[in-house]
């Protein structure tokens, strides 16, 4: 059964969407606020989260921050702004998707489904690599566990940066653009979004530290991966 966990403070808006999911076979629960949304993904373990922006107590980004990034679902935002930044701002807090309110509950409904897909097929194929492993020269991406070491320690990666990581290293020397990056790795496509690939790969490179000359900047165009620690 795949599991959705609807938060919103308003709950005709929770209800309307459990009950539209519930009725294409979702197990669903719902949660009123952002502490409840927490303790309930701890517990129900979703593989999805329909998460409402602005709710009391703690609000949807500042739950985004707190979900762990070894058990996370797949999160869609709910808001009545409309404004880019709020979008970005959403995604590099490790959000999937974005709808602004109002919105039809049909559209919803097809969303989850394709960001459980999505989840299905977000980490490359292991057999592309040996044994599900990518060796980027002393960097190791796991791909079956979604971790990263380099000389042993664990990287601590957010869910985006281990995905961005991934897609890069398994093609080295082959340059994305910064629209193709958002477009796999977010799936998402909208003007001025492309600034958050950079941010993404500025966070990227300070975490891998000595080792982050295998993320190259292609002026102009994107980003490549490459064997050499440049």
């Amino acid at each position: 059964m795949i599991k959705v966990l609807v938060v919103d403070d308003e709950v005709s808006i929770s209800s309307a969407i459990a009950y539209a999911l519930q009725r294409e076979g979702y197990t669903v629960e719902t949660a009123g606020d952002g502490l409840e949304a927490l303790e309930k993904v701890a517990v129900f373990k979703p593989d999805v989260m329909v998460l409402d922006v602005m709710m009391p107590k703690m609000n949807g980004y500042e739950v985004c921050r707190k979900l762990d990034d070894n058990n996370r679902p797949a999160v869609m935002l709910l808001t009545v702004k409309n404004d880019i930044v709020d979008k970005v701002l959403g995604l590099e807090l490790g959000a999937d998707d974005y709808m602004t309110k109002p919105f039809d509950i049909r559209e919803v409904v097809a969303r989850v489904k394709a960001l459980y897909r999505r989840r299905q097929i977000e980490t490359p194929d292991p057999a592309s690599s040996k044994e599900g492993r990518i060796e980027l020269g002393g960097i190791m991406i796991e791909l079956l566990s979604r971790t990263v070491k380099i000389d042993g320690k664990l990287l601590d990666l957010t869910p985006k940066e281990f995905d961005l990581l991934a897609l890069l290293a398994q093609h080295p020397d082959r340059v994305y653009t910064r629209e193709a990056l958002l477009g796999q790795v977010w799936e998402m496509d909208f003007a001025g979004g492309t600034r958050t690939v950079d941010i993404h790969v500025q966070r990227l490179r300070k975490k891998l530290g000595d080792w982050q000359g295998h993320i190259q900047t292609v002026y102009g165009i994107g980003y490549k991966s490459t064997r050499t620690n440049s």
